[in-house]
């Protein structure tokens, strides 16, 4: 084994980003190759890579030398050639506006259980993109997360669902009445929503690393991550000024696992996110999303929910890649989120 790893490091030190690959490889389908096809990895450096959510070539071709640093201890040198080596097994560069339509085509539409709603997003909320809803306490954040762990179920038969709890909000009993709603089984309804409770940030952040291997190793057809709420623990870990920029670097880790997850299994990611009241907005609404621009910038679509006349709720369409700003109305009833 320390002689194939000599060999392979060797083979490494050799390869350029304009070579060919090891002749050894070229044979295997792309499907097939592994991080421990990679030259220099032996099994000791990709379980350790694994640990960190580094187990197959897109991941190590998107990430930097120094994350591969860090995760494995190698020299900056190997990071970077194990990266050159993953993006040409992968032909990793420019494709054409065609080409990236037709992948646009395998996007898949979650709806919601409003009409109203399900117009405002054209159709539901994407596959392939984070969706953010921000509120006030009792805007119905929490009550889209039930209403998408059953809907997924209801409008993609087989699929499962990822409830990341992180305020001890998530109520089977709900799930229920939502389910008997939509003519699902109850039993089996909750029996395809897997939910784990968040006790601080890093659990966290863990719970939505093992994601990828729920749909991999256990062969569960996730369609659907909720992280009920993203900023709870954070906001509490973090407190002052001075841990502002540590909070904005694991939040923005964070996220960017979430998105990794939606692109890389076609799967649609629910957040919910808290607000504040802003002391110098003296006209208009003073509502403002905690996160700032890390969460902003990582999330694909931004929905404002608010309470409005009689008991229904507001939402607004406040940022989206694709779509015009837009706000509707819907109510919460027994049997989930309904149109007035």
């Amino acid at each position: 084994m320390a002689k194939r790893n000599e060999q392979d490091l060797e083979m490494m030190e050799n390869l350029e980003t304009t070579e060919e690959m090891p002749v050894e490889l070229q044979h295997k389908q792309l499907e097939e190759l592994t991080v421990e096809d990679i030259p220099g990895v032996g099994a000791a450096t990709a379980e350790k890579l694994a640990t960190v959510g580094f187990t197959d070539l897109m991941s190590i071709a998107v990430a930097s030398p120094g994350e591969l640093i860090e995760a494995a201890g190698t020299t900056e040198a190997t990071a970077k050639k194990m990266i050159a080596f993953a993006r040409k097994a992968l032909h990793i560069g420019f494709e054409s506006g065609e080409d990236l339509l037709k992948r646009r085509q395998l996007v898949l539409k979650l709806p919601t259980g409003s009409k109203a709603v399900d117009d405002l997003m054209a159709g539901g909320f994407e596959t392939g993109a984070i969706t953010e809803c921000f509120g006030q306490y009792g805007s119905s954040k929490t009550q889209f997360a039930h209403q998408l762990a059953v809907n997924v179920q209801k409008n993609f038969p087989g699929s499962v669902a990822v409830y990341i709890d992180t305020e001890n909000t998530f109520r089977p009993e709900r799930i229920i009445q939502m389910a008997k709603g939509v003519g699902l089984d109850e039993m089996e309804a909750l029996k395809n929503i897997k939910v784990a409770r968040a006790f601080n940030s890093d659990h966290q952040m863990l719970l939505a690393e093992k994601v990828g291997d729920l749909i991999k190793k256990d062969g569960f057809n996730v369609k659907l991550v909720i992280v009920d709420s993203l900023t709870a623990h954070f906001r509490a870990e973090f407190i002052g000024r001075g841990t502002l920029a540590g909070r904005q670097q694991k939040l923005n880790k964070h996220m960017r696992t979430l998105s990794g997850l939606a692109n890389q299994f076609n799967l649609c990611v629910y957040v919910t996110n808290q607000v504040m009241a802003k002391p110098d907005q003296f006209f208009g609404d003073p509502t403002e999303a905690i996160g700032g621009h890390i969460v902003g910038h990582n999330s694909t679509f931004r929905i404002y929910l608010r309470k409005g006349k009689k008991g229904s709720r507001v939402a607004k369409l406040v940022d989206s890649p694709n779509l015009a700003d837009g706000e509707c109305v819907f109510m919460v009833t027994e049997q989930g989120i309904r149109d007035l």
